[in-house]
């Protein structure tokens, strides 16, 4: 592993160390999972351009916004301490959806980004003692056309 590598898994390590003593543990959780997700999808060649992105007026969100060649991907981050009531990503449902949906809208409106070079994914994080399993969901859904 590279230097810089374990240098950024120890200020990974010590800004979660951080949070879970500051926050819920539900948050703390979602946002250890995302800092693994950001970096899981860099390592794969995403270079992502936005975090936490929400519409102005709060009806829509994305977690990660990353390009992918010319393609922008619109990401949904979840995250689980098990999988003892199933993967992560089976939390995502229609309302979820169309928050994403209506949060891409926004993005593509303001960052003039051709919206037929889109796409929605999914990235699930377990995060267990001895590590985290990090799985990757392409393309789960599409942007209906007219809405």
């Amino acid at each position: 592993m590279k230097l810089i590598e374990r240098l950024l898994l120890w200020c990974d390590h010590q800004r979660n160390a951080a949070r879970w003593k500051q926050w819920t543990p539900e948050r703390a959780l979602g946002r250890e999972g995302e800092d693994l997700a950001h970096r899981f999808l860099q390592q794969k060649g995403y270079y992502v351009v936005a975090r936490n992105y929400r519409t102005p007026t709060g009806s829509g969100e994305l977690d990660v916004v990353a390009r992918q060649g010319e393609t922008l991907v619109f990401i949904e981050v979840k995250s689980r301490a098990s999988e003892e009531h199933g993967a992560p990503d089976r939390n995502i449902d229609s309302s979820k959806k169309w928050k994403m949906i209506r949060a891409a809208r926004d993005y593509l409106r303001r960052s003039g980004h051709d919206p037929l070079q889109i796409r929605f994914d999914t990235v699930s994080v377990v995060l267990r003692e001895d590590g985290a399993e990090i799985r990757h969901g392409v393309g789960v859904f599409s942007m209906p056309d007219a809405v």
